[in-house]
């Protein structure tokens, strides 16, 4: 853990949720707060694997790309106390999801359809949303892993404004978790 890094971190917060939904912007803003390190396994998984998500995906297909960011997040987990921005695939898998139980504290950034649509028009590199109506199937992602992302530690709604309004609400909602209640021992 860094110097400077609030002392009642002692577990990574491991930002979750749909592409768009503000993880990377959010996320880097909190570690500054917290002073704590910032990685987005998105990178970390190119990093691992040398080659782009896209190319991932087209080369080696999504089972193989989540196999890698899978342990990418493990081998994270693992290490300092951290805020990891998560691709929007991530939790769905049973051992990530027990992973960042185990060792970080799992915030969920939901967004409705239209936020998510609007931020994730603004950029490319989005292999899920390459083919067909991007609309569709953001609806569809978010009917397949809203029912899973619900099972995050904290959910905080993003919406249609400035990231530092997020990570302020993210922020409380951390501090409220974290805080110990009147006659609760802490670790």
């Amino acid at each position: 853990m860094s110097a400077t890094a609030d002392p009642k971190y002692q577990k990574s917060i491991v930002l979750i949720g749909l592409m768009g939904a503000g993880k990377t912007s959010v996320g880097r803003r909190l570690a500054k707060r917290y002073g704590l390190p910032f990685t987005d396994t998105d990178d970390e998984v190119v990093k691992a694997a040398g080659c782009t998500i896209e190319d991932i995906f087209r080369l080696y297909g999504e089972t193989a790309f989540r196999d890698g960011e899978q342990r990418v997040i493990a081998r994270l987990l693992d290490s300092e106390p951290q805020v990891l921005a998560t691709g929007g695939g991530a939790f769905m898998d049973p051992r990530t999801r027990t992973k960042i139980g185990e060792k970080g504290v799992s915030v969920w950034l939901r967004a409705d359809l239209e936020v998510l649509v609007d931020r994730t028009g603004r950029r490319g590199g989005r292999p899920l949303l390459k083919d067909g109506d991007p609309r569709a199937t953001l609806e569809r992602l978010m009917e397949e892993r809203y029912p899973i992302y619900g099972e995050a530690d904290i959910v905080v709604d993003t919406r249609d404004e400035p990231p530092d309004i997020t990570v302020e609400r993210v922020a409380n909602a951390l501090d409220e978790r974290l805080e110990p209640r009147p006659g609760e021992v802490t670790q």
